[in-house]
């Protein structure tokens, strides 16, 4: 079963994903901020990291970047309400960038493609 970390400040966005994700057969675990993120990245063995950019603590983008230095091979699709920051150099460490919804699809559609092509 593929892993997926979860990273968002909005408790309703992590439970909405983790309720879809968990749906189509995924083990999600959940992060509210950038630190608990890095640490649970540390300890654990994900396939794929969903990251909201706009956070308290640590900006997605930074923690985007540190995800990259140190876990190169892994995943990070950013998930965000906001259509500008798709401009933003830094977001293009990405493997994807999915704006914010309810309804799911993209991210999901996102997310298997994603894994499908990961050896």
């Amino acid at each position: 079963m593929k892993r997926i970390l979860v990273v968002d400040d909005e408790e309703g966005i992590r439970l909405l994903y983790k309720a879809d994700l968990e749906d189509e057969g995924f083990e999600v675990d959940l992060a509210s901020s950038g630190k608990e993120a890095l640490r649970k990245i540390e300890e654990g063995n994900f396939d794929l990291v969903t990251l909201d950019i706009k956070m308290p603590d640590i900006s997605g983008i930074e923690l985007l970047r540190k995800i990259k230095e140190r876990f190169r091979n892994l995943p990070v699709v950013l998930c965000t309400a906001y259509h500008h920051y798709k401009q933003d150099f830094g977001t293009w460490a990405a493997d994807a960038y999915v704006v914010k919804s309810s309804d799911t699809g993209e991210l999901i559609r996102t997310i298997k493609g994603i894994l499908q092509e990961k050896p």
